[in-house]
């Protein structure tokens, strides 16, 4: 398939609009997502409490914690949300688990309604199937979703 002409027009169309070190650059931030995000995902699902997205239990962070390092926990927090977000997105076109990384980027980042956007999207069936079939694999307990109002 590499001496196809096809491809090869394909390659030096996309090289005419894009450097050769732009792609190579691209091709290894897609295989470090895709691994790490092979090993992340699993990482943080099965290390939540079955009641992390349920809207009726509260979830302090950091409150018994002096004010700044509370303020620097959020802010570093916040950040690293913004990354598994941002790289979630770029999942969508390069290899990797996009959504799963974007949920957990929405679950890290402070706004106001979080907690009623993650239950959305963690209550749709396709992805509590994953989530919890991923959570059994460990031996963890499913996640716990409030039923609608």
């Amino acid at each position: 398939m590499l001496g196809c002409p096809t491809m090869d027009g394909l390659l030096s169309t996309v090289q005419q609009y894009v450097s050769t070190e732009t792609l190579v650059a691209l091709t290894v931030l897609s295989i470090v997502f895709f691994v790490g995000s092979l090993i992340a995902i699993p990482f943080i699902l099965v290390r939540l409490p079955a009641d992390f997205f349920d809207i009726r239990v509260p979830r302090p962070w950091m409150e018994d914690h002096h004010p700044v390092l509370r303020v620097m926990g959020h802010l570093v927090k916040n950040v690293v949300g913004a990354i598994f977000l941002f790289a979630g997105f770029l999942m969508l076109f390069l290899p990797g688990q996009g959504i799963l990384t974007m949920l957990i980027g929405i679950s890290m980042l402070d706004f106001p309604g979080k907690r009623k956007v993650e239950a959305k999207l963690i209550g749709q069936p396709a992805v509590l199937h994953a989530l919890n079939g991923m959570r059994e694999k460990f031996g963890k307990p499913p996640l716990i979703i409030a039923p609608d109002p």
